[in-house]
């Protein structure tokens, strides 16, 4: 079936004493089945995680989704009418597509969804004229998110009675065992509390761990089931659970017995949740959209559309859903497009229905192309597949709505050969793999070409100088050009907007161009043959430097306007829905790679360049040397601005940091207020009644927000709580809980434990949240401001333990789908989600500080020749271009994560001047042209890639010499 998430699914059989089993993966079939023949194994849901949010194929989701529309028609999952209703109205949304009254009417009394439907379809049709807009990706999401919440999801009923002779059910859980009485949930072993379970005969046995706040504590419960076979498939079901969801791997098998045997030597085989999880993001396997679209709705997809697939062509959760769902023309399969900018007619490659891959068919129409991906093709051999940027999952971003373009910033961007050699849609966080345009060097010219170049180390400081430059000026045209011409005509936006930004980047954007041209200049006259050799007037760079340098003293002026425009942006953004839906958009183009607020405040860090450009040319020059003189007095001057601008600069990249998560984050209404300073933002996993959940942290001066980035069509994360800084304290509880690298954040209101991925991410997290805490003590009490939160956003379903059923609570579940417009989806917070990691306020202040431009040589792992590409390090990221005259990245690589070496001897790389990128299974190498830009190079993507430290940063920045 091309499943990736198999795991949560199994093949359930009647066997021959009547009851329902699971096919058992490690044992042989003849052993299980007595009569294969005449046996009918179907597909199910086996295991039913918490939060569907963790199923991470669009795939796996719909398959869920069939299994409750099948537990919803057998009367298996029960609930109040509300419920019920809202449930159907998401199916039929999936099925029929936008409401039409009589069609939707029609469709309910030709097909019975829940057993006593005819008094709901007044209900239901009230809730599907709601669902208006809504794809059948996120129909099934909603769907999905109803479901959970009720108190029979996923429950599997067991017979039994207690030692009274009361007649009871039993059920298994992620969280553990529970008890039932009809469909009533009367009682709960949580994992936590249970030291054994076994069974005896007729005889379940829990044994639950002391518990010294009960005075009437009982070490054993007994149940009396209708057989030991009853007791033994309950055991089996518990004991598969209890693995799957509590354990980090799969469990070891124990060693035979030499003499004889006791108790059954059943183990859970397979992988575990986590690892089904980790598997997902250690591979950064690429999530191929599963399409279904509504023959009513339209779409603009460039493709072909690809027949509607009969029924027993879709994988389905059980034969009784089958019928209804996928005989519907509404539901097909749809190919990934992602195609060469060279070659428009290049293949494209889509998951190929079951049907097909057990053919091994292959269909052609016209130049399109569909091939099989098997399971077998997961696993990576080599990193040659293209990053387009991390890639929202939202049901939104599917392939047909991609318009055959790859995706950079979480948005549609470019048709380039991005497909990889074994059939699979990119992966979310790699490098990319560029198409042949991008010119494959050979030796023989590199050489020919270095010998051509002067070999002084100040010739390639200038030459820095030049390639960061054309990245400035580029970076203005983006305020000055495609920002004022996207919002600058619109009505809705304020002249007072329209006029700060014109004064403060037009001036700047004109000297930078006169500037980069006179650089230009001076190398081409330095690197030219005829003086290549000899120690000519043109073989310097100070003068330009300084006389520039000079030239733009004048406009600095307007560089402490800076958080005025950020002011006048946000106050605009705030007053004006319109304005915020362009900027917004914007941000989603091509050509605006990082956030907005960031090119804003480029000319600010440009300084930061300039000054340590000239310190490096100082520190090379000796004293006599023809252009030390002038690059002294540039420094001087460029230093005296610089300090200037200091402190504005801290002020200003704090407020930009704010404005970025707000559009990040969901729920959260005063985010930007005075006094707030941001300190950390990453991946910890927190301790709930459902065992760990991942979560985004954000730690700011006065408060920590906890966030979970669930699948809404905005690709943004939605808050679940908030701690307080003031009055909090911070303890390890690794020893106390169990769990590697926790500790306990411990509030005024509420305690949290949580877990970091790895010792120094829970120190480096302990550290920060400790300076807050001190930070808090010297203000007055705790902050008036604390964040405010839609109460429907906030809520945790973790976190509380009875849930109601009303039809406000299940309507709540569409807030996360209200705002349509998508996010950029590479933005820090996404990647540290995907990495599992964590970034400091201070590790932000240095990354801007360190950018880079310029040429670079790429090979990949199993690759032979090496591509010449143009590379910008910016914002954690390197940004890929085929030239520098490119308008925008063609797709990016965050670093967050990825190792920077030099390659070993066994690595046969047999060149100077190469690093080596890798991250888990992906390795690239770069070559640079001398051994002042390897360093360079080298030194950017540490500060990337290599943790700080706050103390060793806060030493080094006031000193900063880079």
């Amino acid at each position: 079936m091309n499943l990736i998430e198999a795991d949560y699914f199994g093949l359930e059989f009647q066997n021959h004493q009547k009851m329902i089993v699971w096919l058992d993966h490690i044992k042989p079939i003849i052993k299980q089945l007595r009569r294969p023949k005449h046996t009918i194994l179907r597909f199910a849901v086996k295991f039913f995680p918490p939060d569907h949010a963790q199923l991470l194929e669009e795939l796996t989701r719909y398959l869920f989704a069939l299994q409750i529309k099948h537990d919803l028609s057998s009367g298996h999952l029960t609930s109040n009418d509300s419920s019920a209703a809202l449930m159907v109205s998401h199916i039929i949304q999936s099925e029929i597509g936008d409401f039409e009254e009589s069609q939707c009417r029609s469709h309910l009394l030709n097909n019975n969804y829940i057993p006593d439907q005819m008094p709901l379809i007044d209900k239901i049709m009230e809730f599907h004229s709601n669902n208006r807009g809504q794809t059948p990706a996120e129909s099934d999401y909603q769907l999905l998110e109803v479901a959970r919440r009720l108190e029979m999801y996923g429950i599997r009923l067991h017979p039994a009675k207690d030692r009274e002779g009361t007649k009871l059910s039993l059920a298994v859980a992620h969280t553990g065992v529970l008890v039932f009485q009809g469909h009533t949930k009367i009682n709960a072993f949580n994992w936590s509390k249970v030291r054994k379970l076994s069974f005896k005969r007729k005889r379940f046995l829990i044994k639950l761990r002391p518990d010294l706040n009960q005075s009437s504590y009982q070490d054993t419960l007994e149940f009396l089931m209708a057989s030991r076979d009853c007791c033994k498939v309950f055991w089996k079901i518990c004991v598969e659970y209890h693995a799957f969801f509590r354990l980090f791997e799969e469990p070891k098998p124990k060693p035979k017995p030499v003499l004889f045997t006791r108790g059954s030597s059943f183990r859970f085989s397979g992988r575990t949740q986590k690892q089904v999880i980790d598997y997902m993001k250690e591979t950064e396997f690429k999530k191929i959209p599963f399409d279904r679209k509504h023959s009513r709705v339209q779409h603009n997809s460039r493709l072909s559309p690809v027949p509607s697939p009969r029924h027993n062509e879709v994988p389905t959760a059980s034969g009784a859903a089958s019928d209804r769902v996928d005989s519907s023309p509404r539901r097909h399969w749809t190919e990934s497009a992602l195609v060469s900018a060279e070659d428009p007619s290049g293949s494209r490659t889509t998951r190929a229905s079951p049907s097909q891959q057990r053919s091994g068919h292959e269909e052609r129409t016209g130049s399109v192309s569909r091939t099989e991906d098997t399971r077998g093709s997961t696993r990576q051999t080599h990193p040659e597949h293209l990053s387009t940027d991390v890639v929202s999952n939202s049901p939104h971003l599917s392939a047909s709505s991609g318009h055959s373009h790859g995706m950079v910033n979480g948005q549609k961007s470019l048709e380039l050969c991005s497909h990889s050699p074994d059939g699979r849609q990119p992966s979310p966080l790699t490098s990319p793999l560029l198409n042949d345009a991008c010119s494959i060097r050979t030796d023989d010219e590199d050489e020919v070409r270095r010998k051509r170049f002067p070999t002084d180390r100040a010739y390639f400081i200038a030459k820095e100088l030049l390639t960061t430059e054309r990245t400035y000026v580029k970076d203005l045209e983006v305020i000055t050009v495609s920002f004022q011409n996207a919002v600058g005509q619109d009505e809705a936006t304020p002249d007072s907007l329209k006029n700060i930004i014109l004064s403060t980047f037009e001036p700047l954007h004109t000297f930078h161009i006169g500037f980069l041209r006179e650089v230009e200049q001076r190398l081409a006259l330095w690197e030219g043959r005829s003086n290549a050799h000899i120690k000519g007037d043109y073989q310097r760079i100070g003068d330009v430097l300084l006389k520039n340098i000079q030239g733009l003293r004048p406009l600095t002026a307007a560089l402490h306007k800076q958080s005025e425009v950020l002011l006048e942006l946000e106050k605009a953004c705030r007053a004006s829905r319109k304005l915020e839906a362009l900027c917004r958009d914007f941000e989603l183009q091509k050509v605006c790679y990082i956030p907005l607020t960031v090119f804003i405040l480029r000319p600010l860090h440009r300084l930061i360049h300039y000054k340590q450009i000239l310190e490096r040319l100082c520190k090379h020059y000796l004293a006599t040397h023809v252009d030390f003189r002038d690059c002294r007095a540039a420094l001087a001057d460029v230093s005296e601005v610089v300090d200037q601008l200091q402190g504005n600069l801290i002020k200003m990249e704090n407020f930009q940091k704010l404005l970025e998560f707000k559009k990040d984050l969901i729920g959260v209404d005063n985010l930007v207020v005075p006094g707030r300073e941001f300190i950390r933002l990453g991946c910890l996993s927190k301790l709930s009644g459902k065992g760990l959940q991942q979560r985004m942290f954000f730690l700011f001066s006065d408060v920590i927000l906890y966030t979970s980035r669930g699948m809404t069509a905005t690709n943004q994360f939605k808050v679940h709580g908030q701690l307080p800084i003031h009055g909090m304290t911070i303890r390890e509880s690794e020893d106390e809980w169990g769990v590697p690298h926790a500790f306990t954040l411990v509030g005024e209101q509420q305690s949290v434990v949580v877990a970091a991925s790895s010792l120094t991410e829970m120190e480096k997290w302990m550290e920060d949240i400790k300076m807050a805490i001190e930070m808090a003590k010297t203000r007055n009490g705790p902050s008036s401001d604390l964040v405010t939160c839609n109460l429907t956003d906030i809520k945790c379903p973790e976190d509380t333990s009875v849930e109601a059923e009303s039809e406000d609570d299940m309507t709540a579940s569409q807030t996360s789908l209200e705002r349509p417009t998508p996010q950029r989806g590479n933005t820090m917070v996404h990647v540290c989600w995907h990495r599992n990691t964590s970034v400091s306020m201070v590790d932000f202040s240095i990354a801007v500080e360190n950018q880079l431009s310029g040429n670079l040589l790429r090979k990949f792992k199993n690759s032979n020749g090496w591509q010449k590409l143009w590379v910008v390090f910016t914002n954690f990221s390197l940004f890929f271009y085929k030239s520098h005259q490119d308008d925008y990245p063609l797709a990016s690589l965050p670093l967050l994560g990825y190792s920077v070496t030099i390659p070993s001897e066994s690595e046969n790389i047999h060149k100077d001047y190469v690093f080596k990128l890798h991250f888990k299974s992906h390795v690239y190498y770069f070559r640079s042209e001398s051994e002042y830009t390897f360093e360079r190079w080298m030194e950017v993507i540490r500060s990337a890639t290599v943790p700080s430290n706050r103390s060793r940063v806060l030493k080094s920045k006031e000193s900063h010499p880079h």
